[in-house]
């Protein structure tokens, strides 16, 4: 890769990393893009995605990868770190007229070395189920758009079934099909079957089963993006009105939310114990959300433009054993700290509230988790006990990790929620908390901070705060976020049943939904590099490298350390000499 911007430090492409693991390193010979390797000219196209499926055949290459790029799509064996790609074979190769891939996802409970199910989202409503492997297209749904006409931005597979998945449509609707159903003919009439804060969800009413079984409909404006936590009960969504939302997935019941600092969220995932929430979007700040305390604890500043994606890094965590009378645990959750990306058979909720003890040190994990954005930078984070578990005295600072501004604010500076009609703070869920640290502290009598509400409580220098910051530097760039409306269906059966009251961002700011940037710890990022020329899609982490993905069209590997062959090394000596690194 060349420099641009004549050399100049803050413009080069970096092709090297180091972190206290060692050195990642960009491998040339790794990188997958079309077969012509010609930069795609991603001017009015949607972003380029990445999805990988393991078939487990006996040859041990059994790592597959698909991704979009304008109207193709592709599907080629990843050879990681082991070999160089081979792009003149890809396994499937698909090109669509009238509509783009926007997302996919493949099954990876039926995956198998001679059959896979991958569904596709597109720009114009539809999902496709196919199978690359055997070059078919079974099934197409929402075909004549009557259920949803409005772009896909987000698919997936439930976790643990064959045939249910969950679709996201920017309109700001989400629907639960299942691959065994049709369509239907004719519009789908819905009935109501829960309804609650800015949500509600429907049921579809018909004398034969048909698809949509389910009808959510979240928040205002596209909702971006959704992931499902790691034991499959829950499900995270966040939305362009900058929300958010997390839902016990089979109760439908509402869990928690939180608001941005400004405009919508873009990105969302779970740490892989389930603990932990990190967004990203519009305000250039990645988000650490308590899923037991249902708080915000951190966040981090590293990027210059919007974050597209955050992921956290599974392989990549440091487990410190404190001494046995210290940990509040069992020998269950002990193990569930030392394998946290293995799959667990008790719930989310009962294995959080075994560690939520305030009056002693669980064991000390740090988890590590990445951000790619629009600035074309890839910053990895650290989250440390510091952040975790902040009732600790902080005089021990961890690295990158800023605690100056970590302090509780003095009593009722601003430790009072507002509760307003477009404040989505549900009043069953009490364990939300404006101070930093106080839910640790109080954990006793977490209720009465959301008891104790003053309705007046935000002063006139936050609201005052918050609106010349929009103006003086997002005019432009946000303006548009809080005032986009929520894309109403146009059908006769009066499905739009959620109240939506609009939400003054200013009322939100120093509550708990949305605390102020001095009064919750602000994240420094690991290493924080321009990596592409284009804008960043893609990041996933894998064993023995790290995924990125450009909105050009080329997906590169960046070798862990001590994980890439020395023949690997050697070969892509001689294309990297003339390249500045760092």
């Amino acid at each position: 890769m060349a420099t641009e911007g004549g050399g100049k430090e803050m413009s080069e492409i970096k092709t090297q990393f180091t972190t206290r693991e060692g050195l990642y390193k960009l491998l040339p010979h790794s990188e997958y893009s079309r077969p012509n390797r010609v930069p795609f000219n991603s001017q009015g196209s949607n972003p380029v995605r990445v999805s990988f499926v393991n078939l487990n055949d006996q040859s041990g290459n059994g790592d597959r990868l698909c991704f979009n790029v304008g109207r193709e799509l592709y599907f080629y064996i990843y050879k990681g770190v082991r070999k160089a790609a081979d792009l003149s074979k890809p396994i499937d190769k698909r090109i669509y007229k009238g509509t783009q891939p926007t997302c996919h996802d493949f099954n990876h409970l039926t995956a198998t070395a001679e059959s896979v199910s991958l569904l596709v989202g597109f720009s114009a409503g539809q999902v496709q189920l196919i199978d690359p492997i055997k070059k078919e297209t079974s099934k197409l749904f929402n075909e004549e758009r009557l259920i949803d006409k409005s772009r896909v931005t987000c698919v997936k597979w439930v976790p643990g079934s064959e045939s249910l998945f969950l679709v996201a449509h920017s309109s700001g609707n989400m629907y639960l099909y299942n691959v065994e159903h049709t369509c239907g003919t004719t519009a789908p009439h819905y009935q109501l079957l829960k309804q609650g804060e800015s949500f509600a969800v429907h049921t579809c009413k018909s004398k034969s089963t048909r698809n949509p079984l389910l009808k959510w409909t979240v928040g205002e404006g596209a909702l971006n993006e959704f992931a499902f936590s790691p034991d499959g009960k829950f499900l995270a969504c966040v939305s362009q009105d900058g929300f958010l939302r997390v839902f016990n997935f089979d109760s439908v019941e509402l869990h928690g939310t939180m608001k941005s600092y400004f405009g919508g969220l873009l990105c969302v995932c779970w740490s892989p114990d389930g603990k932990y929430i990190v967004t990203g979007g519009e305000d250039d700040l990645v988000t650490v959300w308590s899923f037991v305390d249902c708080r915000v604890i951190a966040r981090g500043h590293g990027h210059k433009s919007w974050v597209s994606v955050v992921a956290f890094d599974p392989y990549t965590t440091s487990v410190e054993e404190s001494d046995p009378m210290e940990f509040s645990g069992s020998d269950e959750d002990f193990q569930d700290l030392l394998h946290f990306g293995r799959d667990r058979a008790n719930s989310t909720q009962s294995r959080l509230s075994k560690r939520n003890s305030t009056d002693s040190r669980p064991v000390s994990v740090t988890y590590r988790f990445g951000s790619v954005g629009q600035d074309t930078q890839l910053c990895l984070w650290d989250l440390t006990e510091d952040i975790l578990f902040p009732h600790q005295p902080l005089s021990r600072a961890r690295t990158h990790t800023n605690v100056m501004n970590a302090t509780s604010p003095p009593a009722g500076s601003n430790g009072n929620s507002v509760t307003t009609p477009g404040n989505s703070v549900p009043p069953p869920l009490p364990r939300s908390n404006s101070l930093p640290h106080s839910a640790v502290a109080n954990a006793g009598s977490k209720s009465s901070v959301m008891d104790g509400a003053i309705a007046s409580g935000v002063s006139k220098f936050a609201t005052l705060s918050l609106h010349d910051r929009k103006e003086r530097h997002h005019e432009k760039d946000h303006k548009r976020n809080h005032s986009m409306g929520h894309i109403s269906s146009k059908s006769s059966d009066k499905l739009n049943l959620v109240t939506k009251t609009k939400t003054d961002p200013a009322k939100t700011l120093g509550t708990p939904l949305c605390p102020r940037m001095e009064d919750v710890p602000l994240l420094e990022p690991l290493i924080c590099k321009k990596i592409a020329h284009e804008r960043l899609t893609v990041l996933i982490f894998l064993e023995d490298c790290i995924v990125t993905a450009c909105q050009e069209g080329f997906i590169c590997t960046w070798g862990r350390p001590g994980k890439v062959p020395a023949e690997h090394f050697f070969r892509q000596e001689g294309r990297l000499q003339g390249v500045l690194q760092d």
